[in-house]
Parts: structure tokens; sequence; C-alpha cells
């Protein structure tokens, strides 16, 4: 039955909200139908040392799918409770749905990085993201955007807001179910990955300026993740100016793939030193 995905930076309430609507679902469906909520917190990860290492985030990643995987069905309702901020991760999820029939949301719990930073420093110490893990991921975060097929249909929710919740219900219940194709069952691997690869890869650069710059001076050559060529930078250069700048690149290459994901560090150090002149 229906996938709910919960999406928003860290500590911006997914989990709250996650447990409002499993309450709600087992309150008002039949008895015989379960809720699963599916998270970080199932597995048992400290999300520190994940979130800090690619390959182990990436490993939980496919955890989390392979979970949902396994608790779809024609009866029940499955929330997958994580940060869920990857678009290409969002297009897994929304394929796999296509693949089993059934329909899906995408439920934001949209705060600010200032409100979401202080929930977090409200926390138990044992359950806080470290500051720098935390600003990494808000700035890796790839907001849902209702007019791609993915995220839609896409709930979002502020901090205040009650929770629409037989919106949503009806958008699970009273919508039919994607039907599957070839084109969701061919596209997938390559598409989602490439579009995985580009976003991992133009991610560690941005995160390799904004870690250099805290003890490099203006004209120093920055060294990135899989690039042979540096960053040449005349000035320092705030994360928001960055952070057009990758998004320029992802919508031009987007267009233009490359079949050689090696060569994407290099083409956005090149297209960084001809945009920072």
């Amino acid at each position: 039955m229906p996938l709910i995905v919960m999406c928003g930076y860290p500590c911006s309430g997914k989990t709250q909200r996650a447990e409002e609507l499993r309450v709600y679902f087992e309150e008002n469906c039949d008895p015989s139908r379960k809720v699963h909520i599916v998270g970080d917190a199932a597995l048992d990860v400290d999300r520190n040392t994940v979130y800090a290492d690619s390959q182990k985030e990436k490993n939980v990643r496919a955890s989390l799918k392979a979970e949902v995987e396994r608790k779809v069905n024609k009866d029940d309702i499955v929330i997958l409770d994580s940060l869920n901020y990857i678009k290409g991760y969002r297009y897994e999820l929304f394929c796999l749905t296509k693949h089993a029939r059934t329909p899906h949301c995408l439920v934001y719990c949209l705060t600010s990085d200032e409100v979401s930073s202080a929930w977090n420093s409200s926390r138990d110490a044992a359950e806080q993201y470290a500051q720098d893990i935390f600003d990494a991921l808000v700035l890796r975060f790839e907001a849902p955007d209702s007019r791609n097929r993915w995220d839609s249909p896409l709930f979002t929710i502020l901090k205040d807001d009650a929770l629409p919740l037989e919106a949503i219900s009806d958008a699970l219940f009273k919508r039919k179910a994607p039907p599957a194709n070839q084109s969701t069952q061919s596209q997938p691997l390559s598409s989602a990955n490439f579009l995985y690869e580009l976003d991992k890869i133009t991610q560690d650069v941005l995160m390799a300026i904004f870690n250099a710059q805290k003890t490099s001076v203006p004209g120093d050559l920055i060294t990135v993740p899989g690039a042979t060529e540096k960053i040449e930078l005349a000035r320092n250069v705030n994360m928001a100016e960055l952070r057009k700048f990758r998004r320029q690149f992802i919508s031009y290459t987007k267009m233009h793939p490359t079949e050689n994901t090696g060569q994407i560090s290099n083409m956005f150090v090149q297209y960084l030193n001809k945009s920072l002149l």
C-alpha cells in the first residue's frame, strides 16, 4: 500500500510528524492494516559517523530503501522517516512505488536552518548532530519540487502548521496507483545513479571549498576530491554564491550528461574557475 516519504533538514520535525501520521492512520484505517515507520532510528546508526562518510551514508540509504521495498505490500502503509534530501534517491523511491503499483506522497517539513539548528542544540548531547555535520547536510539539501513527478503529491508543512491529515489520506487512497511501464523499469539505475553521482560529486567539491576557505587566503589553489585541476579563488566566496553556481552546473549537466562520471569533478572545477573570474 502507499508510501509516505518524509523530507527536511536535520531536526526539522520529521519524526514527530511521522508519529502523528502513524497515530492517525492506526485510528482511522482498517485495524488489519499495519503502519510501518522505517527510518534511521530503526537501523540504530550513529548519525555523525554515518553522515561524515559518504560510503556509509550510501549504505544506510540502500538499507532503508531495501526495508521499504520489503514492507510495501497491498495491505500496509509505510512511512520513510529519514532526511531523503537527494533528488536522485527520491526518484528511486518513486520508481519503487511505480513498480509496486502503489501511490506515494512526500511530506516536506520546511524549517529554516536557524530553527533546525536551535532544535538540534536543544536535544540531549547523544542525539545531536555535530555542527559541522549539520551544516554540511543543510548545504547538500535538495528541496523537493512539486513539478517533479517523484516529489508529487507534495505537502509542505511549516513548523506551526497542523498536518493536513485528510488531504494526505485522500492523496494516498483516492488516487489510482501509477502504472508500471517500460521506462520506469529500465531507466532508474542509469538515470538515478547519474543524478546521484552528479549531486554527490558537486557537493563534495563545495564542501572542499567551504572547508579550505577557513584556512586559506585569496590566491591559494584549492584541491578538491576527484579532480586533477584546482580551484583558483581570487576572493572569498560565500556559500550562497557557490550554491548558485552548483545549481547552474547541475542544470546544464543534466541536459548534457556525460558517460564518464569520473570527469564531473574536473568539469565542475573548470566551470567554477570561469564563473569566479
